[in-house]
């Protein structure tokens, strides 16, 4: 397939200079295009729709007979950065609860032109259950209720131009409802199968980054969107000086494999050696920068595959070049040719290899297919796939405060992958093109690792030996700690149980916030079926019927922040 030319590296322009190259380049483009019928989208050309929900109502302001001390106000927010046309995009944003089972009490929808510049609705909520103007004299009682959008762009765009998004917010009027929630210490000293073994330390991470060797790296007073791949001034290092300044513990950059040709299409003139070259420089790059920083992990990997007709996901240990495309002389610009959006066969060599990944992004419909089927199982993408993007930051925000408002949530998505039988622990990265790495917001993937001392060097192995353990939590906020037990095996864990089974959560945070809530969700693997909450306390105790199932827990605090636990995957015996 051929998309149109973008800018490319002074090395390609002069090798373009001459006459030969020139007419090569027009044939074989003519030549594509006549074959496909149609240019392939740009990457981050996809509809992107967010919601802010503040989680707690503003403090003071006056309250009226026409609003409550409840009321705030939410904004959903709408871009789609295609570059052919603006889009009719339809939106709906309802309100329900208390609780998970509440019913819809409001309902806002419309629908607007979208382009790439975006638009944004504010949309007041007065606290009150009813909509009706003629009783507003109920209000909403107190507890938590979900906001949960849905954007669909128009006809003739592709699947995952429909996004699901929810997000909790809290009415509060009396006093504190919160559940009890264990210290997070205190539950990891009652492990007592860990007597005698290693202590645990938790890795603060962000495993999803780019820099300039793909289409990130850009200055945050210049940086409005995707680079053009191989123009922005900041590389690796820079990435991983600056997220060690800002107290990160490990920087994953994933470079898109399909850029390093330099183009966001397909370079006719560029050559495999290039392409080679920059993926093993940035390999080094991290190893050395690694070696020189004991502190700090920094890593190097890849962003596998296409938005449209496939799905982005990362690669994190491989040590080759992984791509499709071909120049004009037919050779490939890879070290190893993986058919485009052919996910199984991916998975397949992952698996052989030893590589491990992680579903970025990911939607809940029209990506990773398999057979047909969105997040499709197979056995080898069991094994390969270890991390799903439960929540996001925005991929081209520019804050560098940890403010960021505009984020989006996947876990209807990760569901998704775990009904169907996927073995993956939860995470949350900001997915960086400007150059903020990992200073978007205050989210992280936090891994358990293995360490014989708090303050002893981080190594790849040990961290890939956690994710491999999916022995991981996701978390909105820096400072927090979560742990979920099932009779005392730790999360990430599989296992045989026999007779009554004992879910633990514990929470701390180092800054102080609480618990708000508390989750423990239940699903069956391989059963492609829903996944539910079982109790909204931090402790259960449970019979589970013969076969297999998934639990793990999602915590809110105080400040509307989430953590969510990895899950245990428990074989009921009779």
């Amino acid at each position: 397939m051929v998309r149109q030319l973008r800018q490319v590296p002074p090395r390609v322009a002069r090798a373009l200079a001459c006459a030969c190259a020139g007419a090569l380049l027009i044939a074989w483009s003519n030549s594509a295009a006549a074959q496909d019928g149609s240019a392939d989208p740009r990457e981050h050309s996809e509809l992107d729709a967010t919601v802010f929900a503040p989680f707690h109502a503003a403090r003071g302001g006056r309250v009226t007979q026409a609003r409550s001390s409840q009321s705030r106000t939410f904004i959903v927010r709408l871009s789609y950065p295609d570059e052919g046309r603006p889009h009719a995009v339809r939106w709906t944003l309802t309100l329900s609860g208390p609780g998970p089972q509440g019913a819809v009490l409001r309902r806002w929808s419309g629908t607007e032109q979208v382009d790439a510049g975006g638009t944004s609705m504010n949309l007041p909520w007065d606290g009150r259950a009813d909509a009706d103007a003629r009783e507003r004299r109920v209000l909403a009682p107190d507890g938590l209720y979900e906001l949960r959008l849905l954007a669909v762009a128009d006809a003739g765009t592709p699947r995952e131009a429909q996004v699901v998004q929810q997000w909790q917010i809290a009415v509060q009027r009396g006093a504190s409802t919160a559940p009890t929630v264990p210290a997070f210490q205190a539950g990891l000293q009652q492990l007592s199968r860990l007597d005698g073994q290693p202590g645990y330390r938790i890795v603060y991470a962000n495993l999803h980054s780019q820099t300039r060797h793909s289409d990130g790296g850009a200055p945050l007073d210049a940086c409005h969107g995707a680079q053009e791949p191989q123009t922005a001034p900041f590389g690796p290092i820079d990435a991983y000086q600056y997220a060690q300044d800002h107290g990160l513990d490990a920087l994953l950059t994933s470079e898109h494999n399909h850029m390093y040709d330099g183009s966001d299409g397909t370079n006719p003139a560029a050559t495999p050696a290039e392409a080679k070259a920059l993926y093993q420089t940035g390999l080094a790059e991290a190893a050395a920068y690694t070696a020189a920083h004991p502190g700090f992990l920094a890593l190097y990997g890849m962003e596998w595959g296409v938005i449209s007709k496939g799905g982005h996901l990362n690669i994190f240990n491989s040590d080759q070049l992984l791509g499709w495309e071909r120049n004009a002389r037919g050779e490939l610009l890879a070290d190893v040719e993986t058919p485009k959006s052919d996910y199984a066969a991916l998975y397949a060599l992952m698996r052989a290899r030893g590589w491990i990944g992680q579903f970025n992004h990911p939607a809940y419909a029209g990506q990773f297919l398999v057979d047909g089927q969105p997040l499709g199982y197979t056995p080898d993408g069991d094994a390969a796939m270890v991390l799903c993007e439960v929540m996001n930051t925005s991929a081209f925000s520019s804050n560098d405060e940890e403010t960021e408002t505009r984020r989006s949530n996947y876990e209807a998505a990760c569901n998704r992958a775990l009904a169907a039988g996927y073995h993956v622990a939860f995470s949350s990265n900001q997915d960086n093109h400007c150059a903020n790495w990992g200073a978007a917001y205050g989210n992280r993937t936090a891994a358990l690792v293995i360490a014989d001392a708090a303050d002893a060097p981080l190594s790849r192995e040990q961290l890939f030996e956690a994710l491999r353990a999916r022995r991981v939590f996701a978390t909105m906020d820096k400072h927090a700690q979560l742990l979920f037990t099932a009779n005392g095996r730790l999360m990430g864990e599989r296992f045989d149980n026999q007779g009554p089974l004992h879910l633990a959560t514990s929470f701390s945070n180092s800054a102080g916030r609480q618990a708000a809530a508390v989750a423990i969700f239940h699903g069956v693997p391989g059963g492609n079926g829903s996944v539910t909450p079982v109790s909204d306390q931090a402790e259960l105790t449970v019979l589970p019927a013969a076969g297999a199932h998934f639990y793990y827990a999602r915590l809110t605090q105080d400040d509307g922040n989430i953590a969510w636990s990895a899950p245990v995957w428990v074989n009921q015996l009779p």
